[in-house]
């Protein structure tokens, strides 16, 4: 993790020494600016059972741009593209900085029923 910004750094051993259930993420070993991201399907949802990667970028302008956040495993979704870009306010015009790598990590909201949010 050498060369990484303090924040980058510290968010992520917290992100490691916190995990949550039916959650899991860890930075690449190559490039710690990539998080993989693996969650189990929420409960009471039509993604109830399944499991999804997605992967996370953080761009060299983290925090004050929003991580880039994308599926890799193809999901029906109507705030997911078809290359499995998600497509919600928090990730575009309504970042904030204040945000950590954590919530974007772990929010199961990303697999939810817009309904359901």
């Amino acid at each position: 993790m050498a060369g990484l910004p303090r924040r980058i750094i510290k968010e992520t051993q917290r992100l490691l020494a916190e995990p949550v259930a039916g959650i899991k993420a860890e930075p690449d070993e190559s490039n710690a600016r990539y998080v993989h991201v693996v969650i189990a399907g929420p409960q009471d949802s039509p993604f109830e059972g399944g499991t999804f990667k997605l992967e996370l970028f953080l761009p060299e302008e983290y925090p004050m741009a929003a991580p880039k956040v994308r599926f890799m495993t193809k999901i029906y979704h109507p705030n997911v593209d078809k290359l499995g870009r998600i497509c919600l306010d928090v990730l575009k015009d309504k970042w904030s900085p204040a945000v950590q790598i954590r919530t974007v990590a772990i929010d199961p909201g990303f697999v939810k029923c817009p309904q359901s949010r």
